[in-house]
């Protein structure tokens, strides 16, 4: 359940980075494991204040958890997002708790560590100093691998590049440096579709494996060509008395054959004439999608006195 961090805090909105220190200080000194003995409910107290004032007290945490509010704040941000560059142990220190704490095998905080039992400080952690995932025994000096983020890169990609597949270089920024890939761009990759290139994303913290790098397709399309799915629709023009009387159109196709194509005589405006397996190819090799030549029957702006005639005599007619 997503926590108000200022109400964990006790403290309004408005409060200034000092107040944030007074008041988690405060919390601080009254729930410290040291203090509470390992009573659970009262450590898990101790985890929400240092969680709160992990975020509030980093200006751009503060400035993110104000924008989206605690519940989207928590579902955007990983409690490895959250501790990063939080140094729990300095800051207890600062505040007299020594080694600051930290909690013994059994994933429990422990008090021990004035005792001369085994030490472990939240000093230097990085990450989340409450993960549960540091397995039994795992000192607080020790960071926990952390995967690295996935990255997407959009690539323009012209009708013949989709059609026949290609090989470009591309330079995506990976943590912060510019790096060129080598990229082999598959036949098909159309508009929503994309291919994972394992392991190019960021790389990972602690040993942490890298993330993935995503390619996603934008198509660049001529004018009068659109794409749905692996079909291709292309827009030809015709003439009136070709639509009405029916005629053949030369048609050249976007892999570049030229066909004749049968209009048949009182062929409408829009028809879409179907050319089988002349679309784009499926990424899977399944065969094509289909080209569909969408029929414009361009009506002229202009008429001289003859075909105005002629028009006039064919509404005689109840044509």
């Amino acid at each position: 359940m997503a926590q108000d961090y200022y109400k964990t805090l006790e403290i309004d909105k408005t409060a200034t980075a000092a107040d944030i220190k007074k008041a988690y200080r405060k919390l601080a000194l009254k729930y410290h494991p040291d203090k509470t003995k390992g009573d659970k409910v009262l450590e898990d107290k101790f985890k929400g204040i240092s969680e709160a004032y992990a975020v509030l007290s980093d200006p751009e945490k503060r400035k993110q958890y104000d924008t989206y509010g605690s519940a989207d704040f928590q579902q955007k941000f990983s409690q490895e997002d959250i501790f990063r560059n939080f140094d729990l142990g300095d800051i207890l220190k600062e505040f007299g708790f020594g080694g600051g704490g930290g909690f013994n095998r059994s994933g429990g905080f422990s008090s021990s560590f004035k005792q001369g039992g085994p030490r472990s400080s939240f000093s230097g952690v990085g990450g989340n100093p409450f993960s549960q995932n540091a397995g039994p025994g795992a000192g607080y000096g020790r960071k926990s691998p952390t995967r690295g983020k996935d990255l997407e890169y959009e690539i323009p990609l012209t009708l013949d590049e989709l059609i026949n597949g290609v090989g470009k270089t591309i330079t995506i920024s990976q943590n912060g440096q510019a790096k060129a890939i080598e990229v082999k761009i598959p036949k098909g990759l159309t508009q929503g579709k994309k291919i994972r290139l394992a392991g190019k994303g960021e790389s990972g913290a602690n040993g942490g494996p890298a993330g993935n790098l995503y390619i996603k397709s934008n198509p660049s399309l001529p004018q009068g060509i659109t794409l749905e799915g692996n079909d291709i629709l292309m827009t030809r023009g015709v003439g009136l008395t070709q639509a009405l009387l029916g005629d053949k159109v030369e048609v050249t196709t976007p892999s570049g054959k030229t066909i004749n194509l049968t209009l048949p005589p009182g062929t409408g405006h829009k028809a879409k004439m179907r050319l089988s397996g002349m679309g784009i190819p499926h990424m899977k090799g399944n065969g094509c999608g289909d080209l569909y030549v969408v029929i414009n029957i361009e009506m002229p702006k202009n008429l001289n006195s003859k075909q105005k005639k002629l028009i006039k005599e064919l509404k005689e007619t109840g044509l």
